[in-house]
């Protein structure tokens, strides 16, 4: 997989949560903090959003809000009506109604809500960059491929058919990535002083060197090796991916092999030697070490303790 394929499959716990916002009239609802990714898809409609910090934003439809941080933040008619909690009637579901239209009227917001499953212990330096809201309004320029997500999700909530139940989690699936990748693309990771996850995954040798890292955690990398991929001298490269990353390429190196190695305890059932030659270490207990340098436990307590938590 490309490295932001590979971030996201590592950062990822579950399927994403979701449920159909629809209101009318004078309403609000508070949002929590959520241990994932909160999200906003606007089918129909408009409304505002209140975060937490900063002045309150109007929506329209096809516009697309993502809380990396699962921040608590507020969706209302106007920005001076008051939130009461949101509810539900289930803990998920793709067409759930949370609020309704008096009288049976028309709805003037249609939206998709919910959640992403994002692991907090260990969050990605691409994902720690993220700024608390991430809005993609639906705009003139603005990636085809997200709007077209936009609308499929629309068409299958709006008309659920047999499948939708699988239909829509994939397609929320698909809008994260959509969603992260408009967000790395931006116009000022595009400038030749930007830095950062963007600037990185786009520069030709450091994006080249991450793919290699994350396809193949396992290989006995040097910085050397790694510039030889890249096609930079050792020191150029060090500068380079430094530069960008903000981590050095050994140091991004045993972060990632120590993130990869710690979803392995958590998802599968493989032997904790196994796991450590899956990640690079030819000696356990040397992957031992490096492990609880990295979270405070043996790969075996973390085990445990994660599966009993």
């Amino acid at each position: 997989m490309d490295s932001l394929s590979q971030v996201v499959a590592v950062m990822r716990t579950g399927r994403p949560l979701s449920f159909r916002l629809q209101a009318g009239g004078t309403w609000g609802w508070a949002y929590p903090p959520v241990r994932g990714a909160a999200f906003h898809v606007v089918l129909q409609g408009s409304c505002w959003l209140l975060p937490a910090d900063g002045d309150p934003i109007p929506l329209a439809a096809g516009d697309v809000v993502l809380f990396p941080h699962g921040t608590g933040h507020g969706l209302a008619d106007r920005p001076e009506t008051p939130l009461a909690a949101v509810c539900r009637t289930e803990a998920e579901g793709h067409a759930v109604v949370a609020g309704t239209a008096a009288g049976g009227a028309e709805p003037d917001l249609v939206a998709v809500c919910g959640q992403y499953l994002v692991d907090r212990e260990r969050p990605h330096p691409m994902f720690a960059e993220l700024p608390d809201v991430v809005h993609l309004p639906n705009r003139l320029g603005r990636s085809a491929s997200l709007r077209s997500a936009v609308e499929l999700l629309g068409a299958e909530v709006d008309a659920p058919e047999p499948g939708s139940d699988a239909v829509v989690p994939a397609l929320l699936d698909v809008l994260f990535h959509y969603i992260l990748r408009e967000w790395l693309r931006r116009e000022d990771c595009a400038r030749p002083e930007a830095r950062g996850w963007g600037a990185a995954l786009e520069d030709d040798v450091v994006g080249a060197a991450l793919a290699a890292v994350h396809a193949s955690p396992e290989r006995a990398w040097t910085v050397e090796s790694l510039g030889v991929e890249a096609g930079l001298s050792r020191a150029a490269f060090a500068r380079r991916f430094t530069g960008l990353v903000g981590m050095a390429p050994l140091a991004y190196l045993t972060w990632w092999r120590m993130t990869l190695a710690a979803r392995l305890l958590l998802d599968t059932d493989l032997p904790v030697g196994a796991v450590a030659r899956r990640v690079g270490y030819t000696s356990e207990f040397a992957f031992a070490a490096a492990f609880k340098r990295e979270y405070g436990r043996p790969p075996g307590r973390y085990r445990s303790s994660r599966a009993a938590a």
